[in-house]
């Protein structure tokens, strides 16, 4: 009962956390050496990520912002949430605002080629976070976590504690950078048939959608021992639902991202892994790159960012009230 309060508590205070980070984060880290002064008015960069109502792209958005205001430019972030044709009509409101940069992380992987066009067209630099596009030629930049080696690792995690498994898949089939870290995942299992899939759930990467497709599909009574989720915040609405179901004993939960709340967990032995990603750094190199591109620099094609296993063997390296 305790562990069940504790989490609904670590999942409530998630978003005061991260805003006292950020605040922390500027007073130490921007310095009157960081800023570029520039006659003339402001710059407009446009943001718009698949959503904020997950904790990850909030930090993104955070540290993107101190680089950006710290040089006197002006930021405008959109929350699409989760919605394609709300991203679009984002897209071409930042362009008709004349933004001179774009730091987008779409919704769908393929569904922005039109108006990643017209960016393209207008002379407007697109940087991508945390995932990839299908039409990677619209995009100057992409910045991104080592997605596939996140599933490669919590893979091989899980195949170091079991000999055999029930896996329960916990997806977000449109985000490319989810659908990476599964892959990983499932390509890591192929030739070891004692590790099966017994269910995939599509959650969108959401607590509040896992939570109870999770509780539903523990009336099924099937046999699982393993989730293997694509981010933390699914993983911590699967968590929930066992707790509440008194299932969780016995079973392997990893997630992807790091956060706070997951670290938290790991170190009081609920939650088994999670791999960490670095939205601090991704949000301050997407903004440095918008500048460099804007001075004329030559930075274009894909950076991957090296990700790591979080487990009770190395919980104790890692800060568990921040993000790395």
């Amino acid at each position: 009962m305790k562990i069940k309060l504790q989490l609904q508590v670590w999942i409530a205070g998630a978003a005061m956390v991260l805003s006292v980070i950020g605040g922390l984060w500027l007073l130490a880290h921007v310095t009157e050496g960081d800023i570029i002064y520039r006659d003339g008015k402001p710059l407009k960069i446009g943001a718009t990520y698949m959503t904020l109502n997950n904790p990850f792209f909030k930090v993104i958005d955070e540290e993107a912002r101190q680089v950006i205001e710290a040089n006197g430019d002006v930021l405008i972030t959109l929350d699409p949430a989760l919605n394609l044709d709300k991203q679009k009509e984002q897209i071409h409101y930042l362009i008709e605002q004349g933004v001179s940069a774009l730091i987008i992380n779409p919704v769908d992987f393929n569904g922005l080629s039109v108006e990643l066009q017209e960016a393209k067209n207008a002379g407007i630099p697109v940087i991508m976070v945390d995932t990839d596009v299908e039409d990677d030629d619209l995009v100057r930049y992409s910045l991104m976590s080592d997605n596939y080696d996140a599933g490669v690792q919590c893979a091989q995690d899980m195949m170091k504690r079991r000999d055999s498994a029930r896996i329960v898949l916990l997806q977000h089939s449109t985000a490319y950078s989810a659908l990476q870290r599964i892959q990983g995942f499932i390509d890591t299992i192929e030739d070891y048939p004692q590790y099966e899939i017994v269910a995939r759930m599509e959650c969108e990467g959401q607590l509040e959608l896992a939570m109870p497709q999770m509780d539903e599909f523990l009336n099924e009574n099937v046999s699982f021992d393993v989730v293997m989720a694509l981010n933390d915040p699914s993983a911590m609405g699967a968590l929930g639902a066992m707790q509440d179901r008194n299932r969780l004993e016995g079973v392997l939960v990893y997630g992807v991202d790091g956060t706070p709340e997951a670290k938290t967990l790991i170190h009081d032995h609920v939650m088994t892994a999670t791999v960490s990603q670095s939205p601090i750094t991704m949000g301050n190199h997407a903004a440095e790159a918008v500048y460099r591109i804007l001075a004329g620099g030559d930075d274009s094609g894909e950076v991957l960012i090296p990700v790591t296993l979080i487990h009770e063997g190395n919980i104790d390296e890692f800060n568990l009230e921040g993000w790395q």
